[in-house]
């Protein structure tokens, strides 16, 4: 017995050996893969898809109907993304992430290159000077503007109003409208339109609306704005999501469902973040609010979404109902601005001062 259980242990040492020895020649030719694929990149200039190693025509034609068409999507995609979106192996969608990386020189920069580039930002005007003045000049490109506040509180209006304007930064400058809530209406661009002196039959063909019906189709909206942008060459400036919670609220009810919405949400955001970024465009987002129960002084108006829409949001404006039918304004988040409040009218023709 004891010379049977010797026997086996021996068996299973040159097991243990033979399986030591096959991990380490595939590690060998992983690494060696690995060398192939830095001597091509070094090689080889990588600027456009079809250059990254052991990307052909077929696998390239499934990045790009996916949305992963340059380098820049690619290097800021997961793994698990690339996987589904062409059929790649987990291993491959990471080298190609790599290699996209080195292409795109992704690494720290200092603050005056930064700066130079912040000379790209443009601001779109509100179309209201005092606005303007407490946004520092008007509403962002690259990045999130929320306005959150109750109904008649202006939110939508200032939709209609950005769409209109954001088209005198260009005669091919054209804005994307994401409704969720049925509220965009063609006749208010006409008029908004006409009060900043613009065709009104030109801004609206330069207004691309799409009526989301739920949370899901309201996020492939979000992702289809790439494609408009580089398939078929739309300038696109601004994207309006009137509102960005609706259907979240509606249909994650409950404390169960909060952690999947919440996920699901800073997951549309995140792609809202990127357009923005990616293609210097200006994203603005309206929020619902609900009333805090335990709050016994002062404003009890809370936005919806938590800590997953404020910190995404890079402007968060708090909107209110004013005296005498105006609108008040408080800029309550904001990278490099104060808190900073201003009054101001909606008109037949636009947002006024007064």
């Amino acid at each position: 017995m004891l010379a049977k259980k010797m026997e086996e242990d021996i068996i299973g040492d040159k097991a243990q050996e033979e399986q030591e020895k096959i991990i380490s020649e595939d590690n060998k030719e992983s690494d060696k893969e690995d060398n192939v694929v830095v001597k091509e990149t070094k090689s080889k200039k990588i600027t456009k898809v079809e250059d990254l190693p052991g990307v052909g025509a077929a696998t390239a034609e499934k990045l790009r109907m996916s949305g992963y068409d340059t380098l820049m999507a690619i290097a800021v995609a997961t793994p698990g993304e690339l996987v589904d979106a062409s059929g790649i192996t987990e291993t491959v969608g990471r080298k190609l992430i790599n290699v996209s990386r080195d292409a795109m020189d992704m690494g720290f920069e200092s603050g005056d290159e930064l700066l130079k580039k912040r000379a790209r930002i443009d601001k779109i005007s509100t179309n209201c000077d005092g606005f303007n003045d407490i946004l520092g000049g008007g509403v962002e490109t690259g990045a999130i503007t929320e306005c959150f506040g109750q109904y008649g509180s202006g939110k939508t209006q200032i939709g209609h109003q950005l769409a209109v304007n954001v088209q005198s930064y260009g005669e091919d400058a054209c804005a994307v409208y994401i409704d969720t809530e049925n509220t965009f209406r063609p006749e208010r661009i006409k008029q908004f339109a006409e009060g900043a002196g613009l065709d009104p039959d030109k801004v609206l063909k330069n207004i691309y609306v799409a009526r989301a019906y739920n949370s899901d189709h309201q996020m492939l909206l979000s992702e289809k704005v790439d494609e408009l942008i580089t398939k078929k060459g739309k300038n696109i400036k601004l994207v309006v999501v009137d509102s960005l919670t609706a259907h979240f609220r509606a249909e994650f009810v409950g404390r169960g469902t909060l952690a999947v919405r919440q996920q699901k949400l800073n997951k549309h955001m995140h792609v809202l973040a990127r357009l923005a970024d990616i293609h210097n465009l200006s994203v603005y987002v309206t929020n619902q609010v609900m009333s805090k129960p335990d709050q016994f002084f002062g404003d009890p108006t809370e936005a919806i979404g938590g800590h997953i829409v404020a910190h995404n949001s890079t402007f968060r404006i708090y909107l209110r109902k004013g005296k005498k039918g105006s609108r008040v304004a408080k800029l309550v988040d904001a990278p490099a601005l104060p808190d900073a409040e201003c009054t101001f009218w909606v008109k037949e023709d636009g947002i006024k001062d007064n």
